[in-house]
């Protein structure tokens, strides 16, 4: 028989009886029917994308890594007098990066992503010119701290929303091999920035990783494809209306406390060794090993989420990370011990961003990820911008220097794993809601009345709360 006579015989069953797509059921439970209509590939084209993707964390999260090299460098040559001028231009960096996020939203929305990307690469690539030929201080706030973090921002946040486009069932380990780039990056650029600084010095040096970052950053950006024409976005700039839901609060609060902690160690690590009396290798060795740790657990948080819950894993990964820091960095007096903490600390320091993607996905849903990444990020801009400024206003001038800094670090990661302690809970409430509807609705019928079960739940509402914080439950 003529296939145009007949088109039903051609499609799948799911798609007879609907005239729809199938419904993925791999997507979170948070989603709404119509977001379950798209149905990523998980895979084939994907994995291309991961590659890129993975590249452009590590050229430009990687860059921005280094910048604890080029600060302990800065101290120990006393080039700029006041420490905390230098200090700034980290934190201004990763704010900037945050703060353009809605702007991103509205040139992917008008102009597509890879043009997005292309703003970018030449504001990164400008940034890194500009830079060498800095001579004082505020030249330097312009160039690697201002320009580059809008080159990183676009760079970054343009990317994020594509793997998620692709993946379901494999969504976090996607995102944990594209975030371990940034470690990737971190650990080369943190090694060769040391020996061109000693070398070259600091304008040939910033030329040097201007050239790489802008031939790989290129090349991805030509190889990396989006599905937003079927996938279908919300790329509003900002929806406030995301602000009224507790549990985008309790996101904030994970990522606000735990920038504040990631950021300090991330920066403070090469100085640190430098004041327990190491040299300036050593130094760079302690932060490429922090850059290691980084790579290697990503991923592995990543494949573990997808298997034990990205909301298990956050909270977990996140509360270990304090407890290190307040038991292992406070006593690591030499180079073996700081060694061990750095590679240690590295695999779960950068949960957050790891999997900020899909537990952004879980929580508010695929089509409301942008606009949840936007408010997401730009609420972080404070604690980033003065997150290393903090650490260095703690030091003491005597005696043990970073102690004040490392409980406070400690402190910061174990506030947010509390916040996702919360966050578990409230999700293991909405997939008992959704699991409730769906039982109601297969009955038909009696949909309208409350079972026995139910009622009995409503009635011990405080009791049915205090079983979701320790129930044991993949979410």
């Amino acid at each position: 028989m003529d296939s145009r006579q007949n088109p039903m015989e051609l499609r799948p069953p799911s798609e007879m009886a609907t005239g729809e797509p199938p419904i993925d059921h791999h997507q979170p439970m948070g989603t709404n029917v119509k977001e379950r209509k798209y149905v990523p590939p998980n895979g084939g084209y994907g994995w291309v994308c991961v590659v890129c993707v993975f590249l452009i964390n590590a050229h430009t999260w990687g860059l921005n890594f280094a910048y604890g090299v080029f600060l302990d460098y800065f101290l120990a040559k006393n080039i700029y007098p006041n420490a905390l001028d230098y200090a700034f231009i980290g934190g201004l960096s990763i704010s900037q990066a945050l703060i353009v996020s809605p702007l991103i939203n509205i040139t992917s929305r008008l102009w597509g992503t890879r043009a997005t990307l292309s703003i970018g690469l030449v504001l990164l690539t400008a940034s890194l010119i500009g830079a060498s030929f800095a001579t004082q201080a505020w030249h330097l706030f312009l160039s690697q701290g201002l320009c580059f973090g809008w080159g990183l921002g676009f760079l970054y946040v343009g990317s994020a929303n594509i793997i998620p486009q692709w993946f379901s069932t494999r969504r976090s380990l996607a995102n944990g091999i594209c975030a371990a780039g940034a470690g990737f990056g971190g650990l080369v650029y943190s090694l060769a920035s040391s020996s061109l600084l000693e070398r070259a010095g600091p304008p040939l040096t910033f030329r040097i990783l201007a050239i790489c970052e802008f031939i790989t950053n290129l090349v991805c950006i030509i190889l990396v494809k989006d599905r937003n024409q079927v996938a279908k976005p919300n790329q509003n700039a900002f929806n406030y209306r995301l602000l009224k839901r507790k549990e985008i609060w309790l996101v904030l609060g994970w990522g606000c406390l735990s920038e504040l902690g990631y950021t300090v160690l991330l920066f403070s690590l090469p100085n640190y060794a430098r004041r327990i009396d190491l040299n300036a290798q050593q130094g760079s060795i302690v932060g490429a090993l922090l850059n290691l740790g980084l790579m290697i657990g990503r991923p592995i948080v990543g494949h573990s989420s997808d298997t034990l819950g990205r909301i298990n894993m956050a909270m977990l990964t996140t509360g270990v990370c304090g407890l290190m820091c307040l038991l292992i960095w406070i006593f690591a007096k030499n180079f073996v011990v700081l060694c061990f903490f750095a590679i240690l600390a590295g695999t779960v320091c950068g949960t957050f961003w790891s999997t900020i993607a899909p537990v952004g996905a879980d929580v508010a849903g695929l089509k409301e990820l942008p606009s949840t990444l936007s408010i997401v990020l730009m609420l972080m801009v404070l604690p980033t911008t003065f997150a290393e400024s903090i650490a260095l206003g703690l030091r003491r001038s005597t005696g043990d220097i970073y102690l004040d800094a490392q409980i406070f670090t400690g402190c910061m990661f174990i506030g947010a794993s509390v916040c996702t302690f919360f966050l578990r809970s409230w999700k293991i409430g909405q997939n008992e809601k959704e699991a409730n509807a769906k039982r109601e609705h297969e009955r038909g019928d009696r949909q309208s009345r409350p079972s026995l079960l139910e009622r009995r739940h409503s009635a011990h509402s405080d009791k049915t709360i205090l079983r979701r914080l320790f129930q044991v439950k993949a979410v």
